[in-house]
């Protein structure tokens, strides 16, 4: 090795010494530069290279004693900047315009998942994938599940629906008693159901922008708080859905095609709410595209609006219907307000109840009146039949009677006619009643100028009714003589 003169080893001393003199005058160090900014203590230059902070856990940063002000370090665990503010005495995040969550984990098509989910396949025992409470779990590719996933109200996420997707060949797709969210996937069980879940009563779960396709089935929903699907796809299952015991399930543009099989969706049980709002069911050949056959029970409301019934039937139905609590021809009962183009419509709107008293040529039933002058007002007699009944009855077969069974206060118009004969001069009163109680507004006034004139009056009222109320024909003799009674062959009522 060659020896440096020493008169040399004098000269780098001395140019050594000065440069320390000129930094500590100036106040200035520059790195990669002769030329510091003026404005800097310690200037760093390069365009290869970066510059490194200390980098430590967060028990770590944590245990730092003594932290100075502005202390800055890079903490590992939760990969984000860190300084010490004494005022708060604490450490304080350096935001950044793009936050990462704290409970991420992201499960690619090529992971081995008993790595990638070893905690969440330990948490599950080993027979499921426990997922961890509010992490967002984002699917990346297609991963096949040798095992069923619970939710445990995690987030499980794809970015494409198209090619993000969850596939579990043998068995359950999703298992458990708990919610959680599902957004833009695709989901396929060949040989089980997609879900099996029993939500307890207590959980919920959201469930949208994803597709279900060629499942065994897609399953049993049952015993969840809320349960809300939107803008999901099925496509080509062999089975469908069984939702049951549901306090608010809420469907939103839900698309069946034509290449399912089976009945599509099912309610059983007990219901707060339902509500399916627009998209499709094509339902071909001997399938069923809504199933209420099991008198699902609501205890609020039920609403199916602008869902499309379409496709060519052989032994199948678009709806089947209740079988208790429905109308010749109609689907659904009182309590669902339905408006869907392929299926009837089902609203209060649209109720409707009309009866006909007739007998024969020279026959008819008796109104007899009290001696007074003017009488007592009494309702019409006869025997009557109704030939539409549209959430309106007679009441148990009461005649002269139509009773409004809807679930909404609305206002009816209310229209019809009178033949009746009389038993000598005088004059009557024809009456609207509702719930027993004329509608004196509405009265109308006939009078017979020999005996057995028959007298013909139309009937016309406008009514607000509510649940149970009824309307009814009433009559009053005016004046005239005393014990004379009308005879009536024929009386009609609309009420809609």
């Amino acid at each position: 090795m060659k020896k440096i003169p020493p008169q040399r080893k004098v000269m780098l001393t001395c140019l050594l010494f000065f440069m320390l003199i000129t930094s500590t005058m100036s106040g200035q160090v520059g790195i990669g530069t002769v030329t510091p900014d003026a404005s800097s203590v310690l200037d760093v230059v390069s365009t290869t290279k970066g510059m490194l902070t200390p980098r430590m856990t967060t028990a770590q940063r944590t245990a730092i004693l003594n932290a100075a002000n502005g202390l800055l370090v890079y903490d590992t665990d939760l990969k984000s900047f860190y300084h010490y503010d004494t005022v708060s005495a604490g450490w304080i995040k350096v935001s950044s315009a793009t936050d990462g969550r704290l409970k991420y984990k992201i499960v690619k098509s090529t992971d081995v998942l008993a790595t990638v989910l070893a905690a969440e396949l330990a948490a599950g025992g080993g027979t499921k994938y426990l997922l961890d409470t509010g992490t967002l779990y984002e699917i990346n590719g297609t991963v096949n599940l040798n095992l069923p996933i619970e939710l445990n109200n995690a987030y499980l996420n794809g970015q494409d629906s198209g090619e993000d997707k969850l596939i579990r060949t043998s068995g359950d797709l999703f298992t458990g008693t708990t919610g959680g969210t599902l957004r833009v996937l695709t989901l396929s069980a060949p040989s089980g159901n997609v879900f099996n879940i029993d939500g307890g009563g207590t959980a919920s779960m959201v469930f949208r922008d994803c597709i279900v396709t060629g499942s065994s089935a897609v399953g049993s929903v049952k015993n969840f708080a809320l349960f809300f699907v939107s803008i999901v796809q099925y496509i080509g299952n062999t089975n469908g859905v069984t939702y049951e015991n549901i306090s608010k399930l809420l469907i939103s543009n839900a698309g069946w095609f034509g290449n399912n099989s089976g009945t599509y969706e099912k309610l059983t049980g007990t219901f707060a709410l339902v509500t399916k709002q627009g998209g499709f069911s094509e339902v071909v050949g001997a399938n069923t595209g809504f199933d209420v056959s099991a008198n699902p029970t609501i205890t609020g409301d039920a609403v199916m609006e602008a869902t499309v019934f379409t496709g060519t039937l052989t032994t199948g139905k678009y709806v089947n219907a209740y079988t208790v609590g429905t109308y010749t021809g109609y689907n659904f009962n009182n309590n669902w307000s339905v408006r869907c183009p392929g299926i009837p419509t089902e609203i209060d709107a649209s109720a409707v109840g009309d009866f006909a008293v007739d007998y024969a040529v020279g026959s008819g039933a008796s109104t007899t009146f009290n001696n007074s002058n003017p009488s007592n007002i009494i309702k019409v007699q006869g025997v009557s039949t109704s030939s539409n009944l549209f959430r309106f009855s007679t009441d148990g077969g009461v005649s002269n009677r139509l009773k409004y069974l809807g679930k909404k206060k609305r206002i009816f118009q209310v229209t019809g006619s009178i033949s009746f004969q009389v038993a000598g001069v005088g004059t009557y009163i024809i009456y609207i009643a509702k719930n027993g109680t004329v509608i004196s507004q509405y009265k109308i006034y006939g009078r017979g100028l020999a005996a057995n004139d028959i007298l013909v009056l139309p009937l016309g009222a406008t009514v607000e009714l509510v649940t149970n109320d009824y309307v009814e024909v009433y009559a009053q003799r005016y004046a005239g003589g005393n014990n004379d009674a009308i005879i009536t062959p024929n009386m009609t009522l609309i009420v809609k």
